[in-house]
């Protein structure tokens, strides 16, 4: 309790960097990875991906970012046998912090699309293990996250298979295809405003202090899924068939149709992914700021303050804007060649993936998702379709991740209760 009063200032401003430093990271990595399809798919360019990315990410991780952070911070470990000794885990959360941020930031630089889940997770665990024990840690719960790391690509990827097999059936085998995506439009647009808002609207924005009966959600969302479909059919009806580029491909036209629905699904999967990952750099934060101004009191639940969120989503920006074009290249033109149309399957089944991972406050891996979703886009055309040697690429740096995380954190754990014991 002592070293809490002498260096509770020392910790709380440490933590604050360590968590704009894990944020950048999460957005230089797992934001590229998000907005990835839209900018391969050369729907929207990377700068716009970045204004998309600042105004939505930030919404994400501002109105409904608050649900997941719980579970990095007390699911995974069992504090309780440190009651006594809290310094030990203001140690931890620092270590972990900056363990994770330092690997994504050597992973963002060679544009790996890696975990930043994984990241966090694995370097919470690093310093639980070496600094209470190795029954300290909740295996558990870390079996169901790691259940979860195969559960994503496999879900994200059989949503955005079906989504590619429906455009398919209802609009690019049909006599006139240009005229059918513009008849089905709309209804792809409102499944997408549908989804993203009914899923926010069900965690109660409980740090809002919003709570809606199951009811008017649905109104809310059907009302959303509306507005945004008639914003989309209005868009959609400004686009004119190009005789020209379609000689050159066939549905050059029809993918200009998707070109404005594409805008609306990388604004989604930013919004998606600030709800869903912000946790990843604000809950070690949270958790060093509560045992902080509690004086030591190591809680199991602590009130998560709206500075902490405007931190997190400040974070997330800066790093897609300034290092984020890296990762975006692999993710978006790598695993397989992406139009409108198929960029738009993967990051609506990628959002939805995640606004559903985000309802249950399970925290799931973006990179995963988006990275199962581009996958199942690819078989909808055949297995010829993707590159197996970029994905297992992508598999070999997402196994090294979680180690490598450990490691760090064990390191910087022992370094701190070196400098502050």
């Amino acid at each position: 309790m002592e070293i809490i009063a002498t260096y509770g200032f020392i910790f709380m401003a440490m933590a604050v960097v360590f968590g704009l430093y894990m944020t950048w990271g999460i957005g230089a990595n797992d934001v590229a990875n998000a907005m990835g399809t839209s900018v391969g798919s050369g729907a929207i360019t990377v700068k716009q991906a970045i204004i998309i990315a600042a105004i939505f990410e930030f919404a994400g991780a501002f109105i409904a970012g608050g649900n997941v952070t719980a579970t990095i911070r007390k699911g995974i470990i069992d504090p309780s046998s440190i009651v006594n000794q809290p310094e030990i885990l203001v140690y931890g959360m620092l270590a972990a912090l900056l363990a994770a941020a330092i690997w994504l930031m050597i992973a963002s630089s060679k544009g790996w699309p890696v975990s930043t889940t994984h990241s966090i997770v694995g370097a919470v665990i690093g310093f639980a293990v070496v600094g209470i024990g190795v029954d300290a840690v909740q295996w558990g719960k870390v079996g169901q996250i790691a259940a979860s790391w195969v559960v994503s690509p496999v879900l994200g990827g059989t949503i955005a298979f079906v989504l590619m097999m429906s455009i398919r059936r209802l609009i690019l085998n049909t006599e006139n295809p240009f005229q059918s995506a513009k008849r089905w439009g709309p209804a792809y647009v409102f499944l997408l405003g549908f989804i993203i808002s009914l899923v926010t609207l069900f965690k109660g924005l409980k740090h809002l202090k919003l709570e809606l009966s199951v009811g008017m959600s649905f109104g809310v969302a059907v009302i959303f899924g509306l507005v945004l479909a008639g914003i989309g059919w209005m868009l959609i009806n400004r686009v004119k068939v190009d005789p020209s580029a379609d000689r050159d491909f066939h549905f050059a036209s029809v993918e200009k149709v998707f070109t404005p629905m594409m805008v609306f699904t990388a604004c989604a999967m930013a919004f998606a992914h600030g709800s869903n990952d912000v946790a990843n750099g604000i809950g070690p934060l949270a958790a060093v700021v509560s045992i902080v101004q509690s004086g030591g009191e190591v809680a199991q639940k602590a009130a998560l303050p709206l500075w902490i969120l405007v931190l997190g989503g400040v974070g997330i920006v800066t790093g897609l804007a300034t290092m984020g074009y890296r990762v975006m290249k692999t993710i978006g033109s790598g695993i397989t060649q992406l139009t409108p149309s198929r960029g738009y399957c993967a990051t609506l089944a990628a959002a939805a993936t995640v606004v559903l991972a985000s309802r249950t406050g399970l925290p799931v891996s973006t990179t995963h998702i988006a990275v199962g979703a581009v996958i199942g886009v690819g078989l909808a055309r055949g297995v010829g379709a993707i590159d197996l040697r970029v994905i297992g690429n992508i598999v070999v740096s997402w196994l090294v991740t979680l180690p490598i995380g450990a490691g760090l954190a064990a390191v910087f754990f022992f370094t701190l209760k070196g400098m502050f014991g």
